[in-house]
């Protein structure tokens, strides 16, 4: 549950404090693609991977392969070569060639329920994605922001999901999208310097 002492308004001042704070050091996020089946490929390969890492990587990764149809077609030992750098690589390969045959053939679900049906796809990857290529109202919960949301007061959760749910309740749908990227660029630029990302959010939960 949420703490009783947070409230919505309290926490879209800190939203929007943590933006103002990244504004300085804008950073790319590894999802932000303009072709759709690319942000989704993306998104399964960032989980538990740096963006600046899965960005290099797709990168590579879209120039070999232009086409959801012609990465559902390869060769998976090529597709492993490619994408080596990134965690859990085996695993991710077979996903994202199995994921891009099936969106190739029957297109992208639009919806939660439809996108968790592909292979590597969970809950947050399916937000992001929806957020990133429909603009929908979706709260994508990665590592950056679950711990963000714990520090704030935003959550007493751990679990994604619950967290997921705490954030949908505190904030209005206009902010759903825009709490991933700023936490999660907030994340990385402090990710090496936890005394320094300590000391900031210190001072943002003291705003009323």
């Amino acid at each position: 549950m949420i703490d009783i002492s947070m409230n919505s308004k309290r926490a879209i001042r800190q939203l929007r404090l943590i933006e103002r704070i990244i504004k300085g050091n804008p950073m790319r996020l590894a999802a932000e693609w303009k072709e759709k089946w690319k942000v989704l490929i993306s998104t399964i390969l960032s989980a538990q991977t740096r963006d600046e890492v899965t960005i290099v990587v797709c990168e590579k990764l879209f120039k070999k392969y232009s086409s959801a149809k012609r990465l559902g077609d390869a060769p998976l030992n090529n597709i492993k070569k490619i994408i080596r750098p990134i965690n859990f690589y085996k695993t991710k390969s077979k996903n994202i060639k199995e994921t891009a045959k099936i969106i190739s053939e029957k297109g992208i679900p639009k919806n939660i329920e439809g996108l968790m049906k592909l292979p590597g796809v969970g809950r947050k990857v399916g937000n992001v994605y929806l957020a990133e290529a429909h603009g929908t109202d979706a709260v994508g919960v990665d590592v950056h922001v679950g711990r963000i949301s714990y520090k704030l007061g935003w959550t007493k959760n751990k679990n994604r999901y619950k967290i997921e749910k705490d954030l949908e309740k505190l904030f209005p749908k206009r902010y759903w999208r825009s709490i991933n990227y700023i936490l999660v660029t907030f994340g990385r630029q402090h990710w090496t310097r936890k005394r320094d990302e300590d000391q900031i959010l210190k001072k943002v939960k003291t705003i009323k």
